[in-house]
């Protein structure tokens, strides 16, 4: 959809779809204020969200952030830890920067506060568990920053300057996920976070219909919200079935039962706790990253009623039918735990023939492969295997269509924004809120600044919205050559020549040359070291004496000598790096 279009509709919703329209708010007599949304990361992509919501003057404007997250690197950024959205545009408005408030503990949401917020230097507001995995995460990192946190609990109203806001409870996959409602003096925003509707959640608040009806009832002006599920009819099966289903396989289990799940979704954890000790089995963690999450749910009473779980020492102590193991690497993480029991070299954790694992978790897209190379290990050891196509031993946190369409019964906006999504998650979401009756719905990209109110909505301004890799300790800019460099090397090798010329142009000693992921040989067997050096030799040779006394002329010289040699013998042109040394 091009730039600033969206799709409208005219024709009245479904006569379930809500209350009759509220009148769009009006601006302020002799102002020219406006209310606006301002996405720098997560739409058209799950991961990396950062979202802006500003009020003011085109040229003045107070502003909140919502979450500050990353997404993890694929393939095609070699070498690449992380990345997260460039805040560029914030950090030059952070003087009127009011807060940045994080809807839950998701590292998609909040996984990117540590490197950005000496960036932002504005008050942090989130829940009292999203909090304290902020400190762990923070007291992990040496010279990670001391950030101003402000605790609050769904149900709170915190004004900010222009703004009001309250976080309102909603069932996901980790404790304490909230959505938010953002109040200016031009009206009201929904901002959904990642949410389902779970009647049965194992953990924690189920989504507060009564609040989403209220404020619908009041009048809302906007909802931003989640589409990552919204090509799924139907709604998305409820924890407690989950629970069922894991208590169903622990009991039957004959020997050692693993299973594997993301550390943060602690709902599930205490499923599997509880489902072992009606087994008479013991929990052993396993992953230093599950250990974190459990530690910091214990302290906020989340894990009443279950028993200490045992250390992973005792692990080969315990009879084969007494225990079940939780382990990290549900995605295929190399260093996870999962990762190195599937390749037998844990140093405490073995299975044997007649174990079982259980991957309660999805494979994210991208992942598919690592995920496979681990299932493919286990299967070698005689374990079975046990994922979601088997038995409902995993569910989403996010709303399938079914779930969206009530949300939006609830809460009639007047505007719809699907975000959190790839493209045709977020078409499929623009076309529900149509048919639900939605007056506006605007299809935005990264960067696209919405003007919510007054008047009818649109995208009003383009502001950067880059991307930041985390590079083992350093931040990069997207537009940095460290990766199309890796690219290079990863496709074709690197050669390495260091050459000695007099004031003459003349060679003086031996051509130092190195070559890394380069073949030995060509096709004709001959040596493509030796090849490249007299490739080397035979281009200064040839050079007019006056360009031989210019080393920058001789390295590109060479360069483009040895890149059409190899080429000509082995169809690739690696990267050329040609020093050249005047004594």
């Amino acid at each position: 959809m091009a730039r600033g279009k969206r799709p409208r509709t005219n024709e009245a919703g479904p006569k379930d779809a809500g209350s009759k329209p509220q009148a769009r708010p009006k601006a302020p007599r002799g102002s020219a204020e406006e209310f606006v949304f301002a996405p720098l990361g997560g739409v058209g992509e799950i991961g990396m969200n950062l979202s802006l919501y500003g009020y003011g003057t085109p040229a003045k404007k107070d502003w909140i952030a919502v979450d500050c997250g990353v997404a993890f690197a694929g393939p095609e950024l070699p070498g690449i830890d992380l990345v997260m959205p460039d805040p560029s545009f914030i950090e030059g408005e952070k003087k009127r920067l009011r807060a940045l408030i994080i809807t839950h503990a998701h590292e998609d949401h909040i996984g990117a506060v540590a490197d950005l917020w000496p960036r932002l230097g504005c008050p942090i507001y989130l829940t009292p568990f999203a909090a304290a995995m902020l400190e762990t995460k923070r007291l992990s990192e040496a010279g990670a920053p001391k950030i101003p946190i402000r605790v609050i609990r769904p149900g709170e109203r915190v004004e900010l300057g222009p703004f009001a806001f309250e976080m309102i409870s909603v069932a996901h996959s980790i404790p304490e996920s909230t959505a938010l409602a953002i109040t200016s003096p031009l009206g009201t925003v929904v901002h959904t976070g990642d949410w389902k509707i779970d009647p049965t959640p194992v953990l924690g608040e189920k989504t507060d219909e009564a609040r989403f009806r209220a404020l619908g009832d009041a009048g809302v002006l906007a909802m931003i919200g989640d589409s990552t599920n919204a090509i799924r009819e139907g709604s998305s099966p409820s924890e407690a079935n989950v629970a069922l289903e894991l208590e169903k396989i622990i009991a039957a289990a004959k020997g050692r039962v693993a299973v594997t799940t993301f550390a943060s979704n602690v709902g599930r954890i205490r499923a599997v706790a509880q489902a072992a000790m009606r087994a008479d089995r013991q929990v052993v963690l396993v992953g230093r990253a599950m250990e974190r999450v459990i530690t910091i749910a214990r302290e906020q009473g989340m894990l009443e009623g279950i028993p200490p779980f045992v250390s992973v020492e005792s692990y080969g102590y315990l009879p084969r039918d007494k225990v079940v193991a939780v382990l990290t690497g549900s995605q295929g993480e190399p260093r996870a735990a999962l990762a190195r029991v599937a390749n037998d070299d844990h140093p405490e954790v073995t299975l044997a023939p007649g174990d079982t694992v259980v991957f309660s978790s999805r494979t994210i897209p991208g992942n598919e492969k690592a995920v496979g190379a681990i299932v493919n290990g286990l299967v070698k050891q005689g374990v079975q295997i046990i994922t979601d196509r088997d038995a409902l031993v995993h569910v989403s946190g996010h709303p399938r269509r079914g779930e969206m369409e009530q949300m939006y019964n609830w809460v009639r906006p007047q505007i719809a924004v699907p975000v959190h999504g790839e493209p045709y998650h977020m078409a499929e979401h623009a076309a529900l809120a149509k048919r639900m009756g939605v007056k506006e719905v605007i299809l935005a990209n990264d960067g696209d600044m919405i003007r919510l109110a007054p008047g009818e909505p649109d995208v009003v301004d383009t502001l950067p919205a880059a991307r930041l890799f985390k590079d083992g300790y350093l931040l990069i800019e997207e537009a940095s050559r460290v990766v199309p460099e890796r690219r290079k090397l990863s496709f074709a090798g690197i050669v390495s020549v260091a050459i000695a010329m007099d004031e003459r142009g003349v060679v003086v000693g031996d051509i130092q040359m190195d070559m890394a992921g380069v073949p030995e040989q060509d096709a004709m067997g001959d040596d493509l070291a030796e090849l490249v050096e007299e490739t080397v030799l035979d281009c200064v040779e040839g050079l007019p004496k006056a360009r031989r006394r210019d080393p920058d002329a001789v390295a590109e010289s060479v360069t483009r000598a040895i890149r059409g040699t190899l080429n000509a013998r082995w169809g690739k042109k690696p990267m050329c790096h040609v020093l050249v040394v005047t004594v």
